[in-house]
């Protein structure tokens, strides 16, 4: 059976591993999943991301971070979704959590935070809200 929605597993996979406190969680890799990964680590929500060659699409190994056993991601939202798309220009992007968390979109520049294509006056798609 074909998965419909593969970003919106990854943050179910994600969230899931947060809630049983789990150290990794391993992920069906794409070019999309890396990048919202590389977004994670970058901007401190999870430790470090790794991709491993399986002879198919590869695996995304995601190292999760926690503080004094608590964890550093508190949320995760898909926004745009396949049968409901979110697009925003740079004056409409949303700010999570009044600027305390992210949003992450997928712009002609590649995959940015919100901040970021604020700054690059770009806008696109809204992929997931980080919180």
């Amino acid at each position: 059976m074909s998965m419909t929605d593969p970003i919106a597993d990854m943050l179910t996979r994600i969230r899931n591993a947060v809630k049983a406190k789990h150290d990794r969680v391993d992920i069906p890799a794409s070019g999309i999943k890396r990048e919202i990964a590389r977004i994670l680590k970058e901007e401190g929500y999870i430790s470090n991301y790794k991709f491993i060659k399986d002879g198919k699409q590869g695996i995304l190994r995601i190292n999760l971070k926690y503080y004094q056993g608590k964890p550093s991601l508190k949320g995760l939202r898909r926004l745009s979704k396949p049968g409901r798309r979110l697009y925003a220009s740079y004056e409409e992007l949303p700010k999570i959590r009044n600027g305390l968390g992210i949003a992450i979109i997928s712009t002609s520049k590649g995959v940015l935070t919100d901040a970021q294509a604020r700054k690059l006056k770009v806008g696109g798609e809204l992929i997931c809200a980080v919180w």
